[in-house]
């Protein structure tokens, strides 16, 4: 399934939102995101924002549900801050937001598309002209000796 172009630059706008959140002064103790973590988060980010670059809005959002894991264990960890966990959840969830908003504009595009198709399939049958009979099968005149043999057939019935 893909994306429409207006849908593929929102949910890439988003990722890319996400991709900022996160890489934002990463790697220090004062930001609230240790470099491990970081590093682990960075990776689910990129996986979400090739995904969405490639329209493949479901291929994202498994991606985003790992990252969402990865934050979870950071913090589970002390790799992150909550305040920072918080912030990178916000973007996420919008992210989500859209991509979950373009695969619902993908899916009625295609059904639209698909009754439109039925619709003039069905139009085009009610047009089309029946189909003609089959002509008759040509006459073959019968031999002498048939029919002689008819002509008799017929008569030997009624008299009686």
């Amino acid at each position: 399934m893909t994306l429409g172009q207006h849908g593929a630059l929102t949910v890439r706008w988003s990722a890319t939102l996400l991709a900022a959140g996160l890489l934002a002064g990463c790697g220090t103790g004062e930001t609230g995101l240790q470099r491990d973590a970081a590093r682990q988060l960075q990776a689910r980010v990129l996986e979400v924002t090739q995904a969405t670059s490639q329209n493949d809005p479901a291929t994202a959002l498994r991606a985003l549900e790992g990252l969402e894991a990865e934050l979870e264990d950071a913090q589970s960890r002390g790799g992150i801050s909550d305040e920072r966990r918080r912030s990178i959840t916000t973007i996420a969830a919008a992210v989500r937001a859209d991509l979950t908003d373009a695969m619902a504009k993908t899916e009625q595009a295609k059904a639209r598309a698909e009754e439109e198709a039925r619709q003039a399939a069905e139009q085009a049958a009610a047009q089309t002209p029946p189909a003609q009979e089959a002509p008759a099968p040509s006459t073959v005149q019968p031999s002498g000796e048939d029919k002689g043999k008819k002509d008799n057939q017929g008569k030997g019935k009624d008299s009686g």
